[in-house]
């Protein structure tokens, strides 16, 4: 048999609800307020790191070109391409190492390899110009690329001034010359070694060979700047520093020089094929 409570216990059960009620109202209003917070921080902090990540920009190469041979558009087309996959390479590896390196990781690792890079094939474009018509000069000068937004203050790397060196005359005859690379060796820097190219040109056309001799010691030049560029950055990067922002570099550089020489070539000669393969350099520590 039920019995009912007494009015006083009656009072006591309802104050103490209300109170519970009142806890957990406020409670939720609170757990909703963190929430709130919680996601906003989430929001900004995305926002912020997305802001922080720059962006490279290059200069437009297909509206500085001539009228285009038709013989040439395939090949020239296929090289305008490349070159927005460039870009758009050294802007993923830019998101994909942030915070890698020093201050001057990304001049040093993308922006300036990808300056190289755009030489090599904005070479190409004008080579293939040039075999129908006359070939277009001055596009070097779009090679160069630009950071955007973080770590725009860098200091772009001073380069092209090797040109040069082909004033040293029959210097790039010497052939290994360019492969002793012993300036490396301070410090425990290591060196870089590179195939020589000189042993494995044919003959050479009079008409050629003041431009090949002028190439084959700017190779020189470039393998000597790589060793002093190993001295002068040891501890600099991440492991594959060296790979990233010197020997890839070299690389690139190597395979516009290479190109240029057997274009001098076979302006008058069969061109000789296969010589891209010697681009390639090795790092030894």
């Amino acid at each position: 048999m039920s019995r009912a409570l007494p009015k006083y216990n009656k009072r006591r059960v309802g104050i103490i609800g209300g109170a519970a009620a009142v806890a957990l109202s406020g409670a939720i209003v609170a757990g909703s307020a963190l929430a709130g917070e919680t996601s906003k921080n989430n929001t900004t902090a995305k926002a912020t790191t997305k802001a922080a990540t720059a962006t490279v920009n290059c200069p437009a190469v297909a509206n500085r070109l001539p009228a285009i041979p038709a013989s040439a558009k395939a090949e020239v087309d296929r090289n305008l391409a490349l070159l927005n996959t460039q870009i758009a390479e050294a802007n993923k590896r830019i998101v994909d190492t942030q915070g890698q390196g020093g201050p001057n990781f990304v001049q040093n690792a993308i922006v300036g390899p990808l300056k190289d890079k755009r030489v090599a094939t904005i070479n190409r474009i004008a080579t293939a110009i040039g075999r129908t018509a006359a070939k277009p000069v001055g596009l070097d000068a779009l090679a160069p690329c630009t950071l955007n937004g973080a770590g725009a203050a860098a200091a772009p790397q001073a380069g092209g001034n090797t040109g040069n060196a082909g004033n040293t005359g029959n210097a790039g005859n010497t052939g290994n010359t360019g492969n002793a690379g012993n300036a490396g060796n301070n410090n425990g820097a290591g060196t870089i070694s590179c195939p020589d190219v000189a042993s494995r040109l044919p003959a050479i056309p009079a008409s050629a060979q003041a431009e090949v001799t002028r190439n084959l010691a700017l190779l020189n030049t470039q393998i000597s700047e790589a060793n002093t560029r190993l001295v002068n950055t040891v501890g600099q990067g991440g492991p594959n520093f060296v790979q990233n922002a010197i020997v890839g570099p070299l690389k690139d550089k190597r395979v516009a020089t290479i190109n240029r020489i057997a274009t001098a070539i076979g302006r008058t000669a069969a061109k000789p094929t296969g010589l891209d393969s010697l681009a390639a350099c090795t790092f030894t520590k």
